[in-house]
């Protein structure tokens, strides 16, 4: 992002050296001429796979000068985005789910920014279904550092019942799976892909080298790599008393369908997942009744008292 607002923002040329020099990250202590090269090499890749085209070129028509870089305001700018009350709504969610102060701060500066937009944000649309993503885990934030800067590292791993073990790791992702944290990454010492859960990092971690170190291998699904580690959850059948001409995406995921009156249908829906699945249905208020299995149905129960307890408190 600070790479294209500084190509952006003028109309000359803009040399590398200008922008080793102005775009934060390409300068500093560790980042020598050669870690700039890649990084900026790289960066420029990733923006032209999204669509930005990087213009090259001379401020001298007559003389040859060095070659600097810009963007195209007329290529790059978009007609006006509008949102929907239900979109602006799942954005403002998106400020609420990080539950960590090192994102937290990135998704609030960008509800500011659509806020100064114009558009109508409300983070509090969407409470009932809101989801949680904590990350508590005191390696976090020096592993999201590494793994988005290609930074290897250096940490201590204990297994249970063992002692802990020098790990020397390149990491290419971090995920969550079922509460806790992982990072996926190339061990060095192992020359293997390993994946490390991020509570069982013991004490801190050492960068051992500068950003732009390693490429992280094409084709790398940080989603494969936890299907692959972690088997599929068995599939259940819920069902649920819908009313009719209401709750369509439920009714879009059911494999049946009964008429059971006037007003209300019942509907079988395959599940993986019943927090998940409840948070669905809470979230059609009183226009879903969950009636079996029973776990689901009690923690649908639980998620509408404890949305009635907090209007209760305000």
């Amino acid at each position: 992002m600070n790479l294209v607002i500084a190509l952006l923002v003028t109309r000359q040329f803009v040399s590398k050296e200008q922008i080793r020099d102005s775009v934060a990250g390409y300068s500093g202590d560790g980042v020598d001429v050669g870690s700039f090269d890649r990084m900026f090499e790289r960066d420029k890749k990733e923006l032209r796979e999204l669509g930005i085209m990087i213009e090259t070129g001379s401020n001298e028509a007559f003389f040859e000068d060095e070659k600097g870089y810009r963007i195209r305001r007329d290529e790059f700018e978009l007609a006006d985005i509008l949102f929907t009350s239900e979109e602006a709504a799942v954005v403002g969610l998106a400020a609420r789910v990080w539950q960590h102060a090192g994102l937290a701060a990135e998704s609030s500066n960008a509800i500011l920014k659509l806020k100064a937009a114009g558009i109508a944000v409300d983070p509090n649309a969407l409470t009932m279904v809101e989801p949680q993503l904590s990350a508590d885990e005191p390696s976090f934030d020096r592993m999201w550092e590494a793994a988005t800067q290609q930074i290897p590292v250096t940490f201590a791993y204990q297994r249970p019942g063992q002692q802990p073990e020098a790990r020397r790791v390149e990491p290419w992702g971090l995920f969550s799976w079922h509460g806790r944290w992982y990072m996926a990454g190339f061990d060095l010492e192992r020359e293997a892909e390993r994946v490390f859960r991020l509570s069982r990092v013991h004490k801190e971690v050492s960068f051992a080298g500068t950003p732009g170190s390693y490429t992280i291998p094409e084709g790398v699904d940080l989603r494969q790599i936890a299907q692959a580690l972690f088997p599929a959850p068995a599939i259940d059948a819920a069902t649920i008393r819908v009313r009719r001409g209401r709750c369509q995406d439920l009714r879009r995921q059911s494999e049946t369908t009964k008429r059971v009156d006037d007003q209300w249908d019942e509907i079988t829906v395959a599940y993986a997942s019943p927090w998940q699945l409840a948070s669905e249905i809470a979230s059609f208020g009183p226009d879903a009744v969950a009636i079996a299995p029973g776990d689901v149905r009690e923690q649908v129960v639980a998620k509408l008292r404890s949305v009635l307890s907090a209007e209760g408190a305000a």
